[in-house]
């Protein structure tokens, strides 16, 4: 939602890009600037995120009654085309709506500066003079409100000391084969996350399959050792003669061929 202002420079009207529009339009300077404060006002009113959908530089200066000055725009970089419409560079540092509060604070501030020094002038307390007066019982309030959110917030963020994992021995063995999970489930306990969860299964999953991943290599590759080994062994067993009759087969074996073979 827009308000019913916009800012501009006190300088537009001898900025070197006013000057190369007005060349290229052989146009005066301040017919210029209200070519441009009148496409700024729609962008401030109709612009989502500095971009204006469904315009494009015909429209523009359509809505202007100007030919060419769309264009113009485009040339100094004021005004570029995008697939759904077209956007104003850093249009929102300027005109956005945090930059419209951010100038209002400003003026804000300024104003209360001209009224302490004029109630200073008075021989009254400015208004600044009074804020410093507040008691330290006040302070020390605030100080401990904002130690209790703090603290809260950061429990948050902590995993809660009733909560359990669900199964883990089976979803371990299926998933991370041979990882310490208790190890890494202290580690979870006492990891302070940057955001709250609400679903602190799915976070510990998360947790055991990224250390998972990041094994030392030494442990990836006996892991891969042992894979290999087992493989040969039920190739050279496909490969052998059927066993005779009572001969025992080693069940190792037997189920890495039952693996091999799907």
């Amino acid at each position: 939602m827009s308000t019913d202002w916009i800012k501009m420079r006190v300088d537009l009207r001898t900025h070197p890009k006013v000057v190369r529009m007005a060349s290229a339009l052989k146009a005066d300077k301040l017919r210029v600037i209200g070519g441009l404060f009148a496409v700024w006002s729609i962008f401030d009113a109709h612009a989502i995120d500095g971009l204006l959908e469904g315009y494009d530089l015909r429209e523009i200066d359509e809505q202007l009654g100007w030919r060419g000055f769309a264009a113009a725009m485009n040339r100094i970089d004021w005004l570029t085309e995008a697939e759904a419409g077209l956007s104003a560079p850093r249009f929102d540092e300027h005109n956005g709506q945090s930059a419209k509060r951010r100038a209002m604070e400003t003026e804000r501030k300024r104003l209360e500066r001209e009224a302490d020094k004029a109630a200073t002038k008075r021989g009254q307390p400015s208004a600044s003079d009074a804020d410093k007066k507040r008691s330290r019982e006040e302070k020390r309030r605030d100080k401990d409100t904002e130690a209790t959110a703090s603290v809260a917030a950061r429990a948050a963020r902590k995993c809660p000391k009733a909560w359990q994992p669900e199964a883990p021995d089976a979803w371990i063995a299926e998933h991370c084969p041979g990882l310490d999970w208790q190890r890494e489930t202290e580690k979870f306990r006492d990891h302070t996350f940057k955001t709250a969860h609400s679903d602190w299964d799915g976070a510990w999953r998360n947790w055991m399959r990224r250390a998972f991943d990041n094994r030392p290599a030494a442990q990836q590759q006996s892991k891969t050792s042992f894979t290999r080994d087992r493989e040969a062994q039920a190739t050279a067993w496909m490969g052998s003669a059927a066993p005779r009759t009572g001969e025992v087969i080693d069940m190792e074996t037997a189920n890495a061929t039952r693996l091999a073979l799907g």
